[in-house]
This record gives C-alpha cells, sequence and structure tokens, in this order.
C-alpha cells in the first residue's frame, strides 16, 4: 500500500477536528473519479450523483468518528463507493418485483460501459458497450478499478477484500476474455 501523502496525513488531521474546509478539499481531490467509477456502475446520471455525495457523506462522518489509523484513503473512499453501489443494487432488487434473471441483465448493463481503456479498438462508445456484453461483472470491475481509476494493485485488494494474487489473477482473465470479445466483435 501507498503511505498517504504528507498533504493527506494534513487533511485528515485537520478533517479529524471537524475543519470543513480540510474535507472540502479532500472533495474536490476525490470527487470526479468516485463520480465516474460510480457512474459506470449505475449509468444514471442522477443515480451517480446522489451516491456520490452519500459517499462523502459517510466519509466525513467516518472520518470524524473513527479513531483508526488510516492507511490509504483514495483506497477507502473507493470501498465506501463500492459498497454502496452493491447496497443500491439491493435496494433496487427489493423495492422492484421482477425475476432474478432480468436483475441480472439490468445490472450486467449498466456495468457494461465500465472499460473505457485497455481495449484495444479504435472504436467509439457503443462498440465498447458491445465488448463489454461480454464481460462478468466482476471483471469488469478489476478493469474499471485498474485501469480507468488507475488503482493499484494493493488498493484493489483492499476495496475488493481480496489477496494481492487473487486480484492479478482476475485481472488477467478479465484482460483474456476482453481480448477474445474484441476479436470475436472484428470477425463478425
Amino acid at each position: 500500500m501507498k503511505p498517504l501523502k504528507i498533504q493527506e496525513k494534513l487533511l485528515l488531521l485537520k478533517v479529524r477536528k471537524k475543519d470543513p474546509d480540510a474535507f472540502g478539499q479532500i472533495y474536490d481531490l476525490y470527487v470526479t473519479s468516485i463520480y465516474r467509477f460510480i457512474y459506470f456502475k449505475v449509468a444514471n446520471r442522477a443515480d451517480a450523483e446522489d451516491l456520490t455525495s452519500e459517499v462523502f457523506l459517510k466519509i466525513w462522518q467516518y472520518l470524524i468518528d473513527c479513531e483508526d489509523e488510516i492507511d490509504n484513503l483514495r483506497a477507502l473512499i473507493y470501498k465506501f463507493a463500492r459498497n454502496l453501489v452493491i447496497d443500491f443494487y439491493r435496494q433496487r432488487a427489493k423495492r422492484e418485483l421482477i425475476g432474478d434473471e432480468e436483475m441480472m441483465l439490468k445490472v450486467e448493463d449498466s456495468r457494461q460501459q465500465n472499460i473505457l481503456s485497455q481495449i484495444e479498438t479504435k472504436s467509439d462508445l457503443g462498440n465498447i458497450e458491445i465488448v463489454l456484453a461480454g464481460v462478468k461483472d466482476v471483471y469488469r470491475e478489476v478493469l474499471v478499478l485498474r485501469y480507468i481509476e488507475e488503482l493499484s494493485i494493493s488498493e484493489m485488494a483492499k476495496i475488493l477484500e481480496k489477496s494481492k494474487g487473487s486480484v492479478r489473477v482476475l485481472l488477467h482473465r478479465a484482460l483474456k476474455i476482453v481480448r477474445e470479445v474484441v476479436k470475436k466483435n472484428e470477425s463478425g
């Protein structure tokens, strides 16, 4: 894990003393990437904005209440975001009375926009979505974290609550599947 930057350490100390300006700086550092991460998972601007706001509200409360040492602020924020997206889909599934298969298709469809880089294609977003249709959720998630959000393997392991080795294996498998889907789409 990367140690916290000095700037982040100072900001965390100020936030723990309930300094809203310091939290505002943390917010400014991460809001764009967290919004993008969530948007790629929910594919709805309003939901992404709401969830992003909720992430930062929860982070504010956590930083004020928690006395534990924070090793990696970025990983912590992404973990909160990931958990909120999971909760979002759980709540949505309970509210909507649709079949399990149909719900899983909706979840997959909304996550199909997750790979915007690392796909060796010269196509537009529409073609990237077609490529994503062939990739499982777990693979999409590691690809987004690694290539869109540019997180380290250590940060990803912390967010996904997996070992670094497991994350590397998932990433390797995901890239292999993406290559196969791209080849299939180019020949078809």
